[in-house]
């Protein structure tokens, strides 16, 4: 059967107290709005129709950017008139048979499988709302059922809720699952006559009743999943119960955690056996982590792969972004290293202590111990590449490679200005400045002279006038 898909994302979020649009405001790293679309992206809809209004411009570049593939279609609502009014605009967009999902952009955490259930619960034939059992259910519309408590009568909006009304602690999430042409007819009969003049989608309840058409409830299966984010303390909340959760699936898979309330996940974290992780660490993109891997305290990982045996000392950063960084089996990294993309790490690696790798490839058992920069490099098997020495790839308008051959030993506080090529087995004596070739298996040494001057005295102020 035919599946369209309704987001609702034009409100303003003025209790957000922010310029940027609500819905694009960041949930373990993505768009409010994103994650509801890429949960809906795997329904497998024909249509996936967001409703913008505020910040229209910036939501719709947004979402085309973040799901390049995805069927997207966007209507606007200006002015905004209520929910049933969001949901009249993107009816042009429908078709004319099938069935309409309907979400909220601003409730991220929805899973394909409640929303699966919904559909099923409507079948096309029925009007299917997804409740859910509220401790405080202030603010959400209230479901009322007949005596039997079987069949939904109608939703009462929490501010035209009558006082026993707002007793009822099931609430309507928003959410719902409508025969598609069923909900044609329903909005074109919509009125205003309420406190707010506005046009509640709620209303359609009454309507699907008058017509004979059942109205089900299906329950979430928990009140995270479709707690809304209308402030900046909503949002904190609702990131700490998506935090714990990921840490929860990530303990019960046999990752030990330091303390699952200081980790943050924003994007896919997989790892294997017996891997280890300290208090205060992110990841984010896409990150693998081998088995026997640890993680120190406080490091920031995005877009890495690191293998298994790996220790990352506390207060690393890898950042692979587009090129990824790798890094290989029993490799030491850190504390206070940098890892920036391309940086491609053999097996043993040691990268110490403030030294920084982009873009190069170092081969087994290669070590920068101490306060060093590799950028453009190729590096060999066993090389130790010395305290304070540097690759000098960029001459102001281009980058250049160096090439440093196996068992290389390149001493303190050089600068290798690139393009050039250390051969293998050779040593380079500390504070050399190189700009040209070294050859293999031989000393070489770029240095002035150094000289004692007897007679030299060092400047002295002038004394102050007056």
């Amino acid at each position: 059967m035919a599946l369209d898909i309704v987001i609702m994302a034009a409100g303003k979020g003025t209790r957000m107290k922010s310029a940027r649009p609500k819905v694009l405001h960041t949930l373990a790293g993505r768009a409010l709005l994103q994650h509801v679309l890429d949960t809906a992206a795997g329904l497998g809809a024909q249509r996936l129709i967001t409703v913008t209004g505020h910040g229209a411009d910036l939501v719709e570049r947004a979402m085309r950017a973040a799901l390049p593939e995805a069927p997207l279609h966007f209507v606007r609502q200006e002015p905004q008139l209520g929910t049933g009014h969001a949901v009249q605009q993107a009816v042009p967009a429908l078709g004319e048979q099938g069935t309409t999902l309907i979400l909220n952009g601003d409730v991220p955490l929805v899973r394909a499988e409640t929303a699966r259930a919904l559909l099923a619960a409507c079948g096309g034939e029925r009007l299917a709302l997804l409740t859910v059992q509220l401790a405080d259910p202030t603010g959400y519309g209230r479901i009322v059922r007949d005596a039997s408590g079987e069949r939904v009568l109608a939703i009462v909006e929490h501010k035209d809720a009558s006082e026993a009304q707002r007793a009822i602690r099931e609430g309507y999430t928003g959410m719902m699952a409508v025969p598609t042409a069923m909900l044609r007819r329903w909005l074109a009969a919509l009125r205003n006559d309420n406190a707010q003049q506005e046009y509640y989608l709620t209303d359609i309840v009454a309507m699907a009743e008058a017509d004979g058409v059942p109205v089900v409830a299906t329950l979430a299966g928990s009140e995270t999943e479709v707690l809304g984010v209308n402030s900046p303390l909503q949002l904190a909340d609702l990131e700490r119960r998506h935090q714990r959760q990921v840490a929860d699936a990530l303990m019960e898979a046999g990752v030990r955690l330091a303390d699952p309330a200081r980790l943050d996940v924003r994007g896919a974290l997989t790892c294997g056996r017996d891997v280890a992780i300290d208090v205060n660490c992110v990841f984010e993109g896409t990150v693998a982590l081998g088995d026997d891997v640890s993680i120190g305290a406080n490091c920031v990982i995005r877009n890495a792969s690191i293998a298994a045996g790996a220790v990352i000392h506390p207060f690393t950063h890898i950042d692979g972004e587009a090129l990824g960084v790798t890094v290989g089996e029993g490799s030491l990294i850190g504390p206070f290293a940098r890892l920036r993309p391309g940086a491609t790490l053999g097996a043993g690696v040691h990268i110490g202590n403030f030294v920084e790798v982009k873009n190069s490839t170092l081969a087994d058992g290669a070590k920068a111990n101490h306060l060093a920069y590799l950028g453009d490099a190729t590096v060999g098997e066993r090389v130790n590449y010395g305290a304070g020495s540097i690759t000098a790839n960029y001459d102001g308008a281009n980058k250049h490679r160096t090439v440093i051959g196996a068992d290389v030993h390149v001493g303190s506080n050089c600068v290798l200005i690139a393009p050039i090529t250390i051969g293998e087995g050779a040593t380079i004596g500390g504070g050399s400045t190189l700009g040209k070739d070294a050859p293999a298996g031989q000393l070489t040494v770029a240095r002035a002279k150094q000289l004692s001057l007897a007679g030299w005295k060092r400047p002295v102020k002038a004394p102050k006038a007056g």
